[in-house]
């Protein structure tokens, strides 16, 4: 097998798409679409999100110390790319997609109520990079939307269709492969009668 080397780069796939929400008031409510997000601890519950500066959600987030990152599906697809394509200093996202800011638990960024699930999240502290800073979060709360959840209360990945980014395309998730585990897990031996 050949190999094709190509100069260093973001070549990580696919990436979560997500629509990440921000603002203290209904005034400034604006969303950003964000697929350089991802967890990074889980005790406590720690996410990122890395925004370029000279966005317009960048300020809004560094001053609020606040956000919202909500996960996208196929149904989002076309409010995801738009909210990533245009500015909030032009439009107001929220109408222009009829999309609903509907009010968090925990901080004042709103949550987009069409999402599948809504990460409220506070700033630990930003992370100067170079073209992008990242804000290393705690997550403060989480909702889930009940039409989502399967019988034993999970999220499910086949009612909810999430979306993700890879190489400036959008796809939908395929099937189910495994579980966490799945390679080690010891066969349950079948009881003789």
């Amino acid at each position: 097998m050949a190999k094709t080397y190509w100069k260093p780069g973001t070549i990580i796939y696919p990436l979560p798409a997500v629509m990440v929400s921000c603002g203290e008031t209904p005034e400034e409510y604006n969303i950003i679409t964000i697929a350089w997000t991802g967890t990074i601890n889980s005790d406590p519950p720690m996410c990122y999100i890395s925004v370029r500066p000279g966005r317009h959600s960048y300020e809004i987030i560094k001053r609020t110390g606040e956000f919202v990152i909500n996960l996208t599906t196929e149904k989002l697809a076309k409010a995801t790319d738009w909210c990533g394509c245009n500015s909030g200093r032009k439009y107001n996202k929220w109408k222009e997609m009829n999309l609903t800011p509907a009010p968090a638990k925990v901080v004042k960024a709103p949550i987009i109520f069409e999402s599948p699930v809504n990460i409220e999240c506070r700033v630990k502290n930003i992370v100067e990079l170079g073209t992008h800073h990242m804000f290393v979060a705690d997550v403060v709360s989480v909702s889930v939307d009940e039409e989502y959840l399967n019988e034993e209360q999970a999220f499910s990945f086949a009612k909810a269709a999430p979306l993700v980014y890879s190489h400036g395309h959008y796809y939908g998730i395929g099937k189910r492969i495994g579980k966490f585990g799945w390679t080690v897990e010891k066969k349950k031996n079948k009881r003789k009668k």
